[in-house]
């Protein structure tokens, strides 16, 4: 069985790759490799470069913080550069990577795909305010995995696509806004998050789900 790991440079995506190493034949594309969402060009290279299928495609990028602009406080924080680099990252990134799923995963067997997501993208579980752009840009990625999963169940009936909320993890992305919640360390996340997907079936593709198998809201 082979797994295309995105995005593993350190933290989940690095764990996710070493957790899958166990039982797979896994490939890893990170920045060194042209896998850069600001540049779809050098992107799209690298993803026709791949050589598929894959049986699990596991998409570990996103940020919270681009440069120096941190998620808003308020409204009046909004920045219209900042805010298009989130979408880049967290939105067109991931859709660039489902762009090339018909190639890249199998016809004639469960094949997985999974994207990071955040709790924070819920806009139904959203009490706080705050974050404008991080939770905008991970609302519209989750409704491209939904829709993603109504066009791959048409040709690919045993394909699966969710996207995932690791949870808070204790990465050097996570420290600054972490507060007192309790954190998971990168390797508990990964595993957790991959047990969640070994027990999705076909009827749960297009899903949002937590690293503790709970199904979120939209």
């Amino acid at each position: 069985m082979k797994a295309l790991v995105l995005g593993i440079t350190g933290g989940i995506g690095a764990a996710v790759a070493a957790h899958l190493a166990r039982q797979m034949d896994v490939t890893g594309l990170s920045r060194k490799d042209g896998l850069d969402w600001t540049k779809p060009v050098d992107t799209e290279a690298a993803l026709i470069g791949l050589d598929g299928p894959f049986d699990l495609i596991f998409d570990a990028t996103g940020a919270l913080q681009i440069g120096e602009h941190g998620p808003e406080k308020k409204l009046s924080a909004i920045d219209a550069d900042a805010m298009a680099a989130q979408f880049a990252v967290n939105t067109i990134g991931p859709a660039l990577i489902l762009k090339h799923s018909d190639r890249l995963i199998p016809r004639d067997r469960r094949a997985v795909l999974a994207t990071i997501s955040a709790r924070v993208g819920s806009i139904s579980d959203n009490g706080l305010g705050g974050w404008v752009s991080y939770r905008a840009a991970k609302a519209a990625l989750n409704q491209i995995v939904k829709t993603a999963s109504v066009e791959l169940a048409r040709t690919r009936p045993e394909a699966i696509i969710a996207a995932l909320h690791p949870g808070t993890v204790a990465t050097g992305l996570s420290a600054p806004f972490a507060g007192q919640r309790k954190t998971l360390t990168p390797e508990e996340s990964a595993a957790r998050m991959i047990a969640v997907l070994d027990g999705l079936t076909p009827a749960q593709s297009g899903g949002f789900f937590a690293y503790d198998g709970q199904a979120i809201p939209w």
